[in-house]
């Protein structure tokens, strides 16, 4: 693979309870090594069909605000027709349809262009699934 493009895969234990979990120093890190100084752009996915990724502030309550109005919009009940797993988990599969399973990001002499409240975050309400991949792409 060229310096150009570097990709790295992140595993991450959300746990079993419904999270949002701060990736942003796991990015900041990797592009430490990838990006080395370079602009560019950095992708970050997660390839499950019950979890995304979100840009939004985290520790003042913005994290834990998503998940109740992510209850409101989806709530865990049976109304689902996917019915495998927890009771509600029909709902967690349709989370990435709100909260995008990817982001794309600017990079700027190899740092992260956020703004001053922003981190990148995994939205996770799938509680049956208590361990992540995240892919980190660079490509500059």
């Amino acid at each position: 693979m060229s310096d150009a493009f570097t990709t790295r895969v992140l595993n991450v234990a959300s746990g079993s309870s419904e999270r949002v979990v701060d990736l942003t120093p796991d990015c900041e890190a990797f592009l430490r090594e990838a990006a080395a100084g370079r602009d560019g752009l950095l992708n970050v996915f997660v390839p499950h069909a019950t979890a995304g990724i979100a840009i939004i502030e985290t520790g003042a309550g913005s994290d834990d605000d998503l998940l109740a109005a992510l209850h409101t919009l989806l709530p865990a009940d049976d109304r689902w027709q996917h019915r495998h797993g927890s009771p509600g988990h029909g709902r967690d599969h349709v989370l990435p349809a709100f909260v995008p399973p990817h982001a794309t990001l600017p990079v700027l002499g190899g740092r992260l262009e956020l703004g001053t409240w922003q981190s990148v975050c995994l939205v996770d309400t799938n509680k049956d699934n208590v361990n992540r991949q995240v892919r980190l792409s660079f490509l500059g």
